[in-house]
């Protein structure tokens, strides 16, 4: 497999485009990243919730211990002040406990989501020319190898012949056909692999 083309300005082109797609998905995640904690930060006001309910309930709890031994009426009353604290600060404290979990749950989607999205984006524009670039690279690797066969490098310079944009060939020789008829391939051979993205392997 044919990652990167062996003409050094598209190689380079082509890793500099992986390099920056690596560096757009980092920062995108830590840009996720800083979503969530900036989010998920805001717990600390359902933890404060929490915090009030639990300290009324303890203190209707603790009231509740200290009346529990007096005889006959103790024990209702005990009881009654339990009741009210898990009515008021019991229930503060569940929903201050509710809220804690619902932030983290958003903080966790908006981070997901801040990353996902772009990133799907940006993948669905890289990754499919990429593709088919190694696949063409690949391809054309298979095909324009010629072990050394004359017939094969003739073949395959008739393809570059009466293939190529004549602007590309004459980049190469003034007489495509004239080298070709005469036996001269290599400009051909030349013209066709680096057109493919490749070095001609002498």
């Amino acid at each position: 497999m044919r990652i990167y083309p062996d003409i050094p300005v598209r190689r380079a082109n082509a890793v500099t485009r992986d390099a920056a797609t690596i560096v757009a998905l980092i920062v995108l995640a830590l840009l996720g990243l800083w979503v969530y904690h900036a989010v998920n930060s805001l717990t600390i006001i359902g933890r404060g919730v929490h915090d009030a309910g639990a300290a009324v309930q303890n203190g209707f709890n603790g009231a509740a211990d200290k009346v529990d031994g007096v005889p006959l009426v103790g024990g209702s009353i005990a009881s009654g002040l339990r009741d009210a604290g898990g009515a008021t600060g019991g229930k503060v404290a569940e929903a201050g406990t509710r809220g804690e979990q619902r932030i983290h749950r958003v903080a966790l989607l908006l981070g997901a989501l801040t990353f996902l999205l772009p990133a799907a984006f940006l993948l669905q524009r890289v990754v499919p020319p990429r593709v088919q670039q190694i696949r063409t690279l690949t391809d054309a690797e298979r095909v324009l190898a010629t072990g050394g066969d004359p017939e094969r490098r003739r073949l395959v310079a008739m393809r570059a012949a009466f293939a190529l944009p004549y602007a590309t060939l004459l980049q190469y020789t003034k007489d495509p056909l004239g080298d070709l008829a005469a036996g001269r391939l290599e400009p051909l051979l030349e013209a066709i692999a680096e057109d493919a993205g490749l070095r001609l392997t002498r």
